[in-house]
């Protein structure tokens, strides 16, 4: 009776598995799964102890094996080939089709850090599950992306924004609606796109808005700290006025300005619970007592010091 009568045979994703791996062992000469167990126990990267019986069940597909039996039997067998198969390559390629016996056809997907490391695949002449995956999901296979918006420009956000952004996106709209929305923003139709505003990043208030977003965020800063340090105000004005590296027309104005008294008692007994009943003017003056500068560390994001770097004329105490 034929051994196929009485040995079931792999099937399915398992099947996909056991040809490649007779594929390598014929490549490699067929070398004996003893001789295969043996260069095993040389290496010192092995994963694991696989005997001649483990290795003759994995090739012969009679079992599912674990992924170090099979990482150590792609190794060897790489190796033996003439020429010899790149070993990282091989276990590489091995990977994906082990996983999706597990997983399924996802499995055997490479993950991101795989795409980086490896590629899509494909120099073979052949399509691989990632290249497919790579032409659907590419906004400009469906669509003809606005001019605009696929000249080379800066960015405006780091990667990890972006996709944090869109996760948030998903989250609370749903993916669909998340994908509708990039392509759309990919046609052209993007914020500023009516003002010619370029890639739709900048807006013609732009400056005015960041402007306040820094003066905002500066309040906040030192309202914290005048609620904790009672005698920052004077200690700011002091160092103030022997700065002498200050602006010569930021210095005349702030001369100006404490020429007012009605201004300047304002500015005095100020306090964090009658900050916002005290007028602009004097908000203004103490922020400039106490910022010696503000900058944005990066254009847009979301509010705090990973956006804002604050110079104060009195560094922050350490144990703040």
């Amino acid at each position: 009776m034929p051994a196929s009568a009485t040995t079931p045979q792999p099937s399915g994703l398992q099947k996909e598995l056991t040809e490649a791996l007779q594929e390598l062992h014929r490549a490699s000469g067929r070398l004996s799964f003893r001789k295969v167990s043996e260069l095993i126990g040389r290496r010192e990267d092995r994963l694991s102890a696989a005997s001649h019986e483990t290795v003759r069940s994995a090739v012969n597909g009679l079992r599912v094996p674990r992924w170090e039996t099979v990482h150590d039997i792609v190794l060897v067998l790489a190796g033996q080939c003439s020429p010899a198969r790149d070993e990282q390559s091989e276990t590489a390629r091995f990977l994906p089709l082990w996983r999706a016996i597990g997983e399924g056809e996802s499995g055997a997907l490479k993950s991101f850090q795989e795409l980086l490391n490896g590629g899509w695949g494909g120099e073979d002449g052949q399509w691989t599950p990632e290249l497919v995956m790579g032409m659907l999901i590419n906004p400009f296979s469906a669509i003809e992306i606005h001019p605009s918006l696929a000249a080379p420009h800066e960015p405006l956000v780091s990667e990890d924004d972006w996709v944090h952004g869109m996760l948030r996106l998903i989250e609370e709209q749903g993916a669909e609606h998340a994908l509708r929305v990039l392509l759309h923003l990919l046609k052209g139709d993007y914020v500023g796109a009516d003002e010619g505003s370029p890639y739709g990043y900048r807006n013609p208030d732009r400056e005015a808005l960041e402007a306040q977003a820094a003066f905002q965020y500066g309040c906040q800063a030192i309202l914290r700290r005048l609620n904790r340090e009672p005698n920052l105000l004077a200690e700011s004005i002091r160092a103030m006025r022997a700065d002498t590296t200050m602006d010569r027309d930021d210095r005349a104005e702030m001369l100006e300005n404490e020429s007012d008294p009605s201004l300047m008692r304002e500015v005095m007994i100020v306090t964090p619970a009658t900050w916002d009943e005290v007028s602009e003017e004097a908000q203004n003056m103490i922020f400039g007592y106490l910022v010696q500068q503000i900058s944005p560390v990066r254009p847009v994001g979301p509010p705090g010091s990973d956006r804002f770097k604050i110079v104060w004329r009195i560094p922050e105490p350490l144990e703040a």
